[in-house]
């Protein structure tokens, strides 16, 4: 864990182009600490990544099953390959699941917006993977693939009323 007072230099765990490539290659993301609640962030990023194609595998103990999809208690227990693992956990779990991702052979660790932990990136990127940090991906892939918006996703429609938006 780092000290919150320590300002850190993410930028290697940011790189445009690393975004851009495992947004473009990716096809399965595991998300740690999906929600069933869907006033949680965790459930909308996930309805928006299986909107945009992507097969969304949750990982949550207390859950059977989320946005339709089967729910696994952790990503040892997923009997299927997985591009991404996205973290939406507390920084201090982030090590342990990090060894996980490897321990499966995910090509990705994406930690959520304030989800920082250095241990886990080194674990992660001694294990091979490509790790991005504190960037959420459902903003990232609204960015690089042009569907940003400021509800959250394109209507495909142009307007300047604003009765709508209450």
């Amino acid at each position: 864990m780092t000290d919150v007072n320590v300002e850190l230099d993410l930028s290697r765990y940011q790189d445009v182009m690393k975004i851009q490539r495992v947004l473009h290659t990716a096809k399965t993301i595991a998300i740690v600490g999906l929600s069933s609640n869907q006033l949680r962030a965790s459930n909308f990023v996930g309805y928006y990544l299986k909107r945009h194609g992507y097969r969304v595998i949750p990982v949550n103990p207390r859950e059977t099953e989320i946005l339709g999809e089967t729910c696994y208690p952790s990503l040892r227990d997923i009997p299927e390959p997985v591009d991404v693992v996205d973290v939406f956990r507390a920084p201090s779990a982030v090590p342990e699941i990090a060894a996980d991702a490897v321990a499966i052979g995910a090509d990705t660790l994406w930690c959520q917006l304030g989800v920082v932990n250095l241990e886990g990136a080194r674990i992660a990127e001694e294990g091979g993977l490509t790790v991005i940090m504190d960037r959420c991906v459902k903003f990232e892939h609204a960015r690089y693939v042009g569907r940003m918006h400021w509800l959250g996703f394109n209507t495909h429609r142009i307007t300047s009323v604003r009765s709508g938006l209450q």
